[in-house]
């Protein structure tokens, strides 16, 4: 995923999105912490688009109070 992608959802989408990859990210911690977790790389993937989806809702809600 990519801020361009994520640039034409609306905030509801987003906020969505957002509560999927905590979870996702939750799981993960889960798998680490009992030994099943195989791809580790995956945590910081979703780390990362945590991030991203977190600045484009900044940078829509920073829009919206501009107008």
């Amino acid at each position: 995923m990519n801020a361009q992608e994520l640039k034409t959802k609306t905030p509801d989408q987003l906020r969505d999105q957002l509560a999927a990859l905590k979870k996702e990210a939750f799981n993960l911690r889960f798998q680490q912490a009992t030994g099943q977790l195989e791809n580790t790389a995956r945590m910081r993937a979703v780390r990362k688009d945590v991030a991203r989806v977190k600045t484009v809702l900044n940078q829509k809600a920073a829009e919206a109070a501009a107008k």
